[in-house]
């Protein structure tokens, strides 16, 4: 990859990886109810588990899409449902009483990174990328620089995100104010799915 190579696929990352999407409001959502430093597995899980999936993608899975389509169907829908899920967790879940021992804890590394293999929009981000940014035929190379500059670029994007939810905690300390900011969150999560599952 030359240099203006890198910079567009780092253009790409950023603003793929700073928008929202199912990813970032999760961790938004986590950094306000566990805070920042109870969300770092579930950060680095999300740009650990997307640079695998790209490893994946750039070496050939896509043509697994192309060939079979309902693959692809497949894993939208299982993602579709995932999230679904996810969103009646988050908005049923409330602040605990102060009295109370903490049960819930927040999405782990290894969830978090099992996440991206049904995550919609990572896998259009993850095709996306290797079809505009990939040389064909493309070699080992040329794919884990792909995965390096998206993990750079997105381990401080899906900070932002933590942080920001890490110093809304202090903000949303009643559990009327939580339940609102989670119901809210949940709606995103399923708001989320309408432009990757429109078409």
């Amino acid at each position: 990859m030359n240099v203006e190579s890198i910079v567009a696929l780092a253009l790409f990352a950023f603003v793929s990886s700073i928008t929202p999407g199912p990813n970032n409001l999760m961790i938004l959502a986590s950094g306000v109810n566990f805070g920042f430093v109870r969300s770092i597995p579930h950060w680095l899980g999300i740009s650990v588990g997307f640079s695998i999936m790209l490893l994946g993608v750039g070496s050939g899975l896509h043509t697994v899409f192309t060939q079979y389509p309902w693959a692809y169907e497949l894993v939208r829908f299982l993602g579709a449902g995932y999230l679904l899920w996810m969103a009646w967790q988050l908005a049923r879940s409330s602040a605990p009483a102060s009295d109370a021992p903490t049960t819930s804890k927040p999405l782990g590394f290894m969830g978090a990174a099992a996440f991206q293999w049904v995550n919609p929009k990572a896998w259009v981000m993850a095709i996306t990328a290797a079809a505009t940014y990939l040389p064909t035929p493309a070699q080992p190379l040329h794919i884990a620089y792909l995965a390096l500059v998206f993990m750079v670029v997105n381990l401080p994007c899906v900070a932002i995100w933590a942080s920001f939810g890490s110093g809304l905690r202090q903000v949303l300390q009643s559990p009327k104010k939580l339940r609102i900011f989670n119901g809210l969150m949940a709606a995103g999560l399923v708001a989320s799915l309408y432009p990757m599952l429109k078409n």
